[in-house]
């Protein structure tokens, strides 16, 4: 005799389907974000630098207080620039989670069903 009867077989499969479901979707919402995100980030890292060699170029031509300014300046931007990288590592993580999330919970439906 299973574990089971078919009332309740029924109603897990059922679970396990909407699970499933919700689990991809937000699976494939995440997937999204962060092909967007990176291509963000991809399209605007250079602007840093680009920045850096301004300054470099501009500070010979300003008065030494003003130099000091924009240099600090210069280094706040890489500090942005470097929490925009942590935000897409962070988001590649998330859907790495959330992939195995997914996985590990469809398997353990499974489990149940098959005892």
């Amino acid at each position: 005799m299973g574990l089971f009867n078919n009332n309740e077989k029924r109603i897990i499969k059922e679970l396990c389907k909407k699970s499933e479901d919700i689990s991809k979707d937000i699976t494939n919402e995440i997937d999204e974000l962060l092909v967007e995100l990176k291509n963000e980030y991809d399209e605007n890292s250079k602007v840093v630098n680009e920045f850096h060699d301004f300054v470099n170029e501009l500070k010979t031509k300003l008065a030494p207080e003003d130099a000091n300014k924009l240099i600090e300046f210069s280094t706040r931007m890489t500090k942005v620039k470097r929490c925009a990288k942590k935000g897409v590592e962070a988001m590649r993580e998330l859907a790495r989670d959330q992939r195995k999330a997914t996985r590990e919970t469809i398997r353990e439906y499974q489990e149940y069903l098959y005892v």
